[in-house]
């Protein structure tokens, strides 16, 4: 919130602010896959031991120099940390698990933090710009890769199998030739759009219906609390429903719902909307990751998480575009049908899981 908020005083445009913002994601995008073996190859130590230390110098970087120009380059050198840390840490845990059950746990367990974060990173960014500034909130961020590596350096390491192992399949994209990884993939990205759509356009629908920024601030952050709370309520769901029957639901129920929402006139009426459509997407996460972990030969654990990553933050920074885009052809009602159709069929692909059978050697 910090970067975009300090551009903005300074009289950038909101262009030269989503460009701000893209390069986060963007940094994602080109360096998932690489991420993704050196967690396979070293494990969680070693690539925690560098993301925490790439972010630091990127933040450090804002605090010494508080310009546009080293805001990117700390946009970039922090989202490049968290692709690191985030694929090795979401390797770890998945190897931690025993079975499917415990899959599915441990993932509803990991989503709980960047839940959490998306509420207290603004809100602690928000008190210290009042405060004392732009610098005091960049100096927390800048003192947070060192506290995740604190706890970190105790978890006892996974032993790290060898990404050129012969049965490894060769290069990354050959994962996309099995089908159920695939479809995986493909689900991933239709509900992770969602996400985007939403938190777009919600703003821009709010403006035609002439609600305030305080009503449409609230909109969005009953979404962002009702993600908080279903994940909260994973891990002892995650012991009674298949992965299929919860991803299949949320997207029958996000189609629906964004079948409303453009005809939704009053604040309270989206407020009630979004927190039904925090509950579907927030619920997905934890079971794509599970399915993942279930699905992908072991040893190719890192590579499948960095094909997921590189996908989502590439839609992260296309979709935005697309959708303001094609908002001015077909209208803001007209996205949200259109996305809403798409995960509606999508959605068979979700109900296919539920009879599939995972090879047990990969668990």
């Amino acid at each position: 919130m910090a970067a975009p908020l300090m551009a903005l005083r300074e009289g950038y445009s909101a262009a030269a602010v989503g460009v701000l913002l893209a390069l986060f994601a963007l940094a994602q995008v080109f360096l998932a896959l690489p991420a993704g073996r050196f967690a396979q190859r070293y494990g969680l130590h070693r690539p925690f031991v560098l993301a925490s230390g790439v972010a630091t110098v990127g933040a450090l970087m804002a605090v010494a120099i508080p310009k546009f120009w080293v805001l990117c380059l700390t946009a970039l050198t922090c989202g490049a940390a968290v692709c690191l840390a985030m694929i090795a840490l979401q390797r770890h845990v998945g190897h931690m698990a025993r079975d499917a059950t415990e899959l599915r746990q441990v993932f509803s367990w990991v989503a709980i933090g960047p839940s959490i974060s998306n509420f207290l990173g603004p809100f602690a960014a928000g008190v210290l710009i009042d405060a004392s500034g732009f610098r005091a909130a960049y100096l927390l961020l800048a003192l947070l890769p060192s506290l995740a590596w604190w706890w970190v350096r105790r978890v006892p390491e996974h032993p790290a199998e060898s990404v050129g192992d012969p049965d490894s399949g060769g290069s990354s994209w050959n994962l996309l030739r099995d089908k159920p990884f695939r479809n995986l993939m493909w689900m991933n990205w239709m509900l992770s759009s969602c996400w985007d759509v939403h938190t777009f356009l919600v703003p821009v629908l709010g403006h035609e219906r002439g609600l305030s920024a305080t009503a449409i601030g609230s909109v969005l952050g009953a979404f962002a609390l009702a993600a908080t709370a279903i994940r909260l309520l994973m891990p002892w769901l995650a012991a009674r429903l298949h992965e299929g029957t919860v991803i299949g639901i949320a997207m029958v129920s996000t189609a629906l719902l964004f079948g409303l929402y453009p005809l939704a006139q009053a604040a309270l009426t989206m407020g009630l909307l979004s927190v039904l459509l925090g509950v579907a997407l927030g619920s997905v996460q934890p079971m794509v990751m599970s399915t993942l972990h279930q699905i992908t030969p072991r040893h190719r654990h890192g590579e499948a998480l960095g094909l997921r990553s590189m996908a989502i933050n590439g839609s992260s920074v296309l979709m935005p575009l697309l959708f303001g885009s094609a908002g001015v052809l077909v209208g803001v009602a007209g996205v949200f049908w259109t996305v809403g159709a798409v995960v509606g069929v999508g959605s068979r692909l979700a109900w296919g899981m539920r009879s599939a059978q995972v090879p047990p050697q990969r668990l």
